[in-house]
């Protein structure tokens, strides 16, 4: 394991970048009260080098503190591990990645301590980060580099040369903006703004019609109602919305929950309709049971514990750094925190859709339901399945059919969503 200070070039590698460990030097205190992080930015290219291969990010600190950096893949990421102090982070590129960088995010990872994860277009290793002054606050720069670059020696030398030789020039050409920021609309603002996945699974399909009674087909209406859904979520302009079907067809029940995690969904949201033997009438929401959850999460933790390094990426870290141990320990600990928040932001989003959707259909009598249903068996994705009501319940039957009705609750699941990412889900460690 290489650590350096600032400025040190960090050791290659298509997975891991070596682990910077900086000693800050101690600001006064009064300094360090008033000191306010500067604007940050982040340019696609320096010097001529293609955007696709090179990227430099900027993070503003409110002072120099010492910090962990390295990339991940599957998904491929960068993080930095930071001690609990004032961020700012640059625009977000909104659908269109600039250079390596497609969004990021940053926040609270456990008590006194941060983290930024830096979501990138491919696997890349940070070739250089250092935390530098900047009046009474500080900057913290990544170089961040594709790992697709040619990893010869001269190449290498060549480019941290190269950086060497335009750190001062880099934010002429880049994406810096001026200060003070030009006011924008709500509207402007959420269109730049990271976009987190949203993925809405209407349930049944093709020749599974589900639940069938007093002129309702459970496919059809759960269908409709997902695409009112998913229409008033892309007009919000803050969400990339997917669909597991926006159409009349099957899809098999392992394959939506697949397909969630394929396309590292941040909310996984199952739409039915139920059935009884009873009156029985109301929205139910269900989580996953307890005993699965249970089960499921110690199965991921040894999952990302044992695989959390491919043989490929063995072989490439060893070039570097011949003891995997504390790498294999680092990843394997941020991939086990990613486990265990899934159940307590599932928790969060089921207390927001409950809370905003019984505030415009009935909801049955503790709607907050768990149980073990297939399409939310997962550790990864904070997944719920709501039932809009009981197709068995006449009353039920003709809301699940009205247009003014699926106007007015997806609405209100809207507002939970939007609450759930705007204010609760940050208060949960990353």
């Amino acid at each position: 394991m290489a650590t350096g200070r600032p400025g040190r070039t960090c050791a290659r590698s298509a997975l891991v970048c070596a682990i910077l460990a900086l000693s800050a030097l101690a600001l006064p205190a009064s300094a360090q009260q008033h000191a306010q992080p500067s604007a940050p930015f982040f340019a696609a290219a320096q010097h001529g080098a293609p955007a696709k291969t090179r990227t430099k990010f900027v993070i503003g600190l409110e002072r120099q503190v010492d910090f962990q950096v390295f990339s991940l893949t599957d998904p491929n990421r960068v993080f930095v591990e930071l001690p609990d102090v004032k961020l700012q982070l640059p625009p977000h590129p909104g659908a269109t990645p600039v250079g390596l960088v497609k969004s990021f995010r940053g926040g609270l990872s456990a008590p006194g301590k941060a983290r930024v994860v830096i979501d990138v277009t491919g696997p890349v290793i940070v070739e250089k980060a250092g935390v530098e002054p900047d009046g009474r606050a500080a900057r913290l720069t990544l170089e961040i580099v594709s790992a697709d670059s040619p990893t010869d020696v001269e190449a290498a030398n060549a480019r941290r040369a190269e950086m060497r030789a335009g750190a001062s020039g880099l934010g002429a050409s880049g994406l810096q903006p001026p200060m003070p920021r030009p006011a924008i609309s709500p509207q402007a603002r959420a269109q730049a703004m990271f976009k987190p996945i949203i993925v809405l699974d209407p349930g049944h399909g093709g020749d599974d019609t589900g639940a069938m009674k007093h002129g309702t087909v459970e496919k059809n209406v759960v269908l409709a109602f997902s695409l009112k859904l998913r229409d008033k979520l892309l007009a919000s302009g803050r969400y990339k919305v997917l669909m597991t079907r926006d159409r009349d067809t099957f899809v098999e029940l392992h394959e939506r929950r697949a397909f969630a995690e394929r396309h590292g969904a941040h909310l996984f949201v199952a739409v039915h309709a139920d059935y009884a033997q009873s009156n029985a009438r109301g929205a139910t929401i269900y989580s996953l049971r307890d005993s699965v959850a249970n089960a499921l999460q110690r199965s991921a933790k040894g999952e990302v514990s044992e695989n959390v390094l491919s043989d490929a990426a063995l072989r490439a870290v060893r070039r570097v750094e011949p003891d995997l141990t504390a790498v294999r320990a680092i990843l394997a600990d941020l991939a086990r925190r990613e486990v265990e928040t899934t159940r307590d932001r599932t928790s969060v989003f089921v207390r927001s859709v409950i809370e905003n959707m019984g505030s415009t259909t009935n909801l049955k009598d503790n709607p907050d339901r768990s149980a073990a249903f297939v399409v939310i068996k997962t550790a990864k994705v904070p997944s719920i399945l709501i039932e809009l009501g009981y197709v068995t319940n006449e009353a039920d039957a003709e809301l699940l059919k009205s247009e003014a009705w699926r106007e007015k609750v997806s609405g209100s699941i809207v507002t939970a969503i939007d609450n759930y990412f705007s204010h609760q889900v940050a208060r949960i460690p990353m």
